[in-house]
């Protein structure tokens, strides 16, 4: 997953921040981005000069990154500690059942609109 980001330093700061805590480890960097893997998997923040406008999950294209983060003590703990790192809850009216009675996550979301849903197992 490549995202494409407004600011490479601030993106690396709230998406590094969570992934790390997740268990993901750096995997490259360059002068416009950064990537972590977990797995086979990796997810790319870029500030790429071809990137035409903000990104705004409402359109098509991405909504939002959901990710497994182990158990609800440890989405309530990322929780906690997410503002602090550049995320704010979302349906905090609704929290941690944003999702439904049966799902237990948090739905996070940094300054340039992207968001990531933080599930229970």
């Amino acid at each position: 997953m490549e995202l494409w980001v407004p600011d490479l330093a601030r993106a690396e700061a709230t998406f590094g921040w969570i992934l790390t805590e997740l268990g993901w480890t750096e995997h490259q960097r360059w002068a416009a981005g950064v990537s972590w893997k977990l797995g086979e998997t990796y997810v790319v923040v870029e500030r790429s000069p071809a990137m035409t406008g903000p990104h705004d999950r409402m359109k098509a294209g991405l909504n939002h990154l959901a990710l497994h983060a182990g158990t609800r003590e440890d989405v309530d703990r990322l929780t906690r500690e997410s503002e602090a790192n550049g995320w704010r809850l979302m349906f905090a009216d609704r929290h941690p059942h944003a999702g439904g009675s049966d799902h237990y996550a948090a739905f996070l979301e940094n300054e340039d609109g992207f968001e990531i849903e933080l599930v229970a197992g």
